[in-house]
């Protein structure tokens, strides 16, 4: 699917489809992790199934008051251990799937949220 968001000065995604997300006209396809501070960090992760803490930990490594889970093409809950990193810094967490992840950051973003969007990108 096409995004097309209004004139915007934070990082957006502009198009996402199984496996890939656009960004700035720039097609990634491994799971990444943006935010709208203009941040974009590889993450190494190729499943759900791969994920544990240190991937998380590294999500709570960026500056955000709130940090969307993108799961992939469904919705897949990461256990509450993972998420202490996040938990100890007050930073607030949703999860949902990819698809959802990608259009309610755009929106956090272009309010002037400090987000950002962990992608898992299957």
């Amino acid at each position: 699917m096409k995004l097309q968001p209004d004139q915007s000065d934070v990082q957006t995604i502009t198009g996402y489809g199984p496996g890939w997300v656009g960004v700035s006209g720039e097609k990634i396809t491994t799971s990444v992790i943006l935010t709208s501070a203009g941040e974009r960090i590889e993450w190494n992760a190729s499943s759900f199934d791969e994920l544990g803490p240190d991937h998380f930990a590294r999500i709570a490594g960026v500056s955000a008051e709130v940090v969307i889970f993108g799961s992939g093409s469904r919705i897949r809950f990461p256990k509450a251990a993972w998420l202490a990193p996040l938990m100890e810094k007050r930073v607030g967490v949703e999860t949902m799937d990819t698809a959802a992840a990608c259009r309610t950051y755009n929106i956090l973003a272009q309010e002037g949220r400090s987000v950002a969007v962990a992608l898992l990108l299957e």
